[in-house]
């Protein structure tokens, strides 16, 4: 048998590596700062650093920046090695790394100027899309070049999850992103209201699944059982695991729109497949504990097995609560509120940092030669960390029963008693500073690592090609004995792909299908019209600056709900919404039913100062909309946009728009002057306010309608 002799490429790794760890403390700095505005609102200074514009930096930073290398950094460790073979291309490699990087930084440099998509996890316009969609390419080509090069027949379990991310991250970035762009930087879904909630958070909830949760599965099922020198509990396990994991998690996307708009036959598929998710995910769970059987006094020992062992941990206990927030009870309780702030970051804090942690915390001192500096820093770091998570996630548990009980009381006379929405935000302080606190150490602790690993690389010396010997690859495959019949799929790597890619799009093809084709299930008003130019650039400004991070645009059937907003929301009143602006989280109240419940005064002194009408509101001030001049200029390529999307502006509109929003935009202005405020009607405020005034007028109308209707 022949031995050939090769070497592995440790630097691409050393680079993912460095990467994961620069990224992980901007991200999280920018998630401590964004903890600290709703306790200090002062901390909004200026427009770049409000909460709407910042939150989104913070979440694509530790999805994409932090986790995103840390992935990688596994990946293309543990590939090489599962396979005997360096990487494909170490061109492809740099390009992969430095196209990433390049990405990440687009999006530091957009999102804080308010250019964005408004859509969650998925903000980054149209050509940041395009170099993802391209860089991922150059990961794939990459990654499947080098299995197919591979000296190992068999693929292990590691490089199913793989595989199951790379196809699966493909087809839900390519699906959502698709969009009708309006200049270089500014574009609208293609998708509208119910159709494009159903799309995102299809994609929303499986970016979790295959961007946080199947590649981190294949680094434990690597690492673990490399680090504690043990195999894994059980390979059938996990077959189950991965098959099962990867069908029903496609699936489970409409469990974040229960109780909406959505048709009910999509929010009940929801249900009944993520309450399924729990036993596939918690046989995962056990397979990476259960192979440390017999080990236990090595984690005593090891700080990285400790790290890797309170991940695996967390990854069962946010896998059972995942599924658990799917059922409709406790949806109705938890949505909207700080719970699902806990419970997500029980997930990236616990599984996705602590497994990081423990890789980095190995693989450095390895490919370095050296030890690590400071074991005892380690362990600090173990112990900061394992409190943050606790001091972050108890106060937002307590905080999102605060908020949902506050919410849903009446009195005996059968009012709410807490009518005033900013009664209930006044109560989380607490919660809030406690929750930054967990921040605070969380991130210590990072700094920790941060610095121990620095001095670790200092004291080493890179061995950037690691020798390495292996056989051939056999190019006939001689079978010995009775084999598994997994087994035989496993040595075809591109037959396991086209499987896996089967898999995954059933869920989403039938959930996603009757939803566009059947007219029923979006049923129109007739009285809901597109949004005249002045209120579209409205509400263009109301998506740069992030508001839909803190209000909702969704009243939930739910007795609490309409008594405090207004009707329930409807399907057909989001059909020119591109894109839908439904909201997770309420931080301030639902504006479905605004338009018409302030006068256009409120709103002007409210975005001036938010605390000259709502004393002690924790929004940020926004002054800068009384100076900005609307953007004009655009009005007419957005309402062409629109029109090739499908909404019906009369042909030719978009010539005379800006006359329209003129029109409207002064009948504004007037208005503010019988209350004393004098203002130029070109404003952004202006546009802004035309917007809100907007929200729920139509379905008012409708009525309207239909009780004169009735009277004749």
């Amino acid at each position: 048998m022949e031995i050939e002799k090769f070497q592995y490429d440790n630097k691409i790794v050393k680079q993912f590596a460095f990467a994961t760890i620069l990224w992980g403390l901007v991200g999280m700095l920018v998630g401590l700062w964004v903890s600290l505005e709703l306790i200090f609102p002062t901390l909004n200074i200026i427009p770049m650093t409000a909460f709407g514009r910042l939150r989104p930096l913070h979440t694509n930073a530790v999805i994409f920046a932090f986790v995103g290398n840390g992935l990688f950094m596994g990946v293309y460790y543990s590939l090489q090695r599962l396979c005997k073979a360096r990487m494909f291309s170490d061109k492809l490699s740099a390009i992969h790394f430095w196209g990433w990087q390049l990405i990440i930084v687009s999006a530091a440099l957009t999102l804080p100027f308010g250019l964005t998509t408004g859509k969650e996890y998925a903000e980054l316009e149209w050509p940041i899309d395009i170099a993802i969609a391209l860089i991922w390419v150059v990961f794939a080509w990459n990654f499947f070049g080098t299995i197919i090069k591979r000296r190992e027949r068999h693929l292990y379990v590691a490089i199913w999850f793989y595989i199951a991310t790379i196809v699966t991250v493909a087809v839900l970035h390519i699906v959502n992103s698709l969009e009708m762009p309006v200049s270089f930087l500014k574009s609208y879904s293609l998708y509208a209201g119910v159709q494009d909630a159903l799309v995102q958070w299809w994609y929303g909830h499986n970016a979790v699944a295959f961007f946080l949760t199947t590649p981190y599965l294949g680094i434990m099922y690597y690492f673990i059982p490399k680090i504690s020198e043990r195999p894994v509990y059980s390979y059938r396990l996990s077959i189950i695991h991965f098959w099962a994991l990867i069908f029903l998690y496609i699936w489970a996307g409409p469990h974040h729109l229960l109780y909406t708009a959505l048709p009910d036959w999509a929010q009940s598929l929801g249900v009944v497949f993520s309450v399924m998710l729990i036993a596939p995910s918690w046989g995962g769970m056990i397979n990476g504990l259960l192979t440390l059987r017999g080990a236990w006094d090595k984690v005593r020992e090891s700080v990285v097995l400790k790290f890797m062992v309170v991940a695996v941990t967390a990854y069962g206990m946010a896998t059972f609560e995942g599924p658990m927030l799917a059922i409709k009870k406790v949806n109705s309780i938890a949505h909207f509120t700080d719970w699902v702030v806990a419970h997500v970051h029980i997930g990236a804090l616990g599984w996705n940092g602590f497994l990081t942690f423990g890789v980095l915390y190995w693989l450095i001192p390895k490919i370095f030669q050296t030890n690590l500096w400071s074991n005892k820093m380690a362990n600090w770091h173990f112990w900061l960390g394992s409190l943050g998570i606790l001091f972050y996630a108890i106060p937002m548990y307590w905080a999102g029963f605060t908020q949902y009980l506050m919410w849903q009381e009446f009195t005996a006379a059968g009012f709410l008693r807490y009518p005033n929405f900013l009664e209930t935000v006044t109560q989380l302080r607490p919660m809030y500073i406690m929750r930054s606190l967990g921040g605070v150490l969380y991130l210590t602790g990072f700094v920790l690592m941060a610095y121990n690993l620095i001095k670790t690389v200092k004291v080493g010396n890179l061995l950037e090609n690691e020798d390495a010997e292996a056989p051939a690859l056999e190019k006939v495959y001689v079978k010995h004995g009775s084999e598994h019949w997994h087994r035989v799929i496993e040595r075809k790597p591109i037959q396991f792909m086209i499987l896996s890619l089967v898999v995954i799009l059933i869920g989403g093809m039938i959930e996603m299908v009757p939803t566009f084709l059947i007219k029923s299930n979006i049923p129109t008003i007739s009285s809901v019209k597109p949004y005249s130019p002045l209120e579209l650039q409205g509400r263009d400004i109301y998506i740069r600056e992030g508001c839909y991070v803190c209000h909702s645009q969704m009243v939930r059937p739910l007795r609490f709900e309409t008594e405090r907003y207004g009707e329930y929301s409807k399907a057909g009143e989001f059909v020119y919404d591109h894109p839908f602006q439904w909201g997770s989280k309420r931080n301030g109240p639902d504006l479905a039913r605004v338009g018409g419940k302030y006068p256009n005064s409120w709103h002007y002194n409210h975005m001036m100062d938010p605390t000259t009408m709502s004393p002690g509101s924790i929004m940020p001030t926004y002054p800068f909309l009384l100076d900005k001049e609307i953007d004009t200029a655009s009005t007419p390529a957005k309402i062409r946009a629109m029109m090739k999307l499908g909404v019906p502006y009369p042909e030719g509109y978009d010539k005379i728009a800006n006359h329209d929003l003129m029109v409207q935009a002064q009948n504004i202005a007037d208005n503010l002057k019988t209350d004393k405020i004098e203002t130029v009607s070109d404003r952004e405020i202006i546009a802004l306010i035309s917007y809100l005034q907007k929200l729920g007028r139509d379905l008012k109308i409708y009525h309207l309608i239909n009780d004169k209707q009735a009277k004749k």
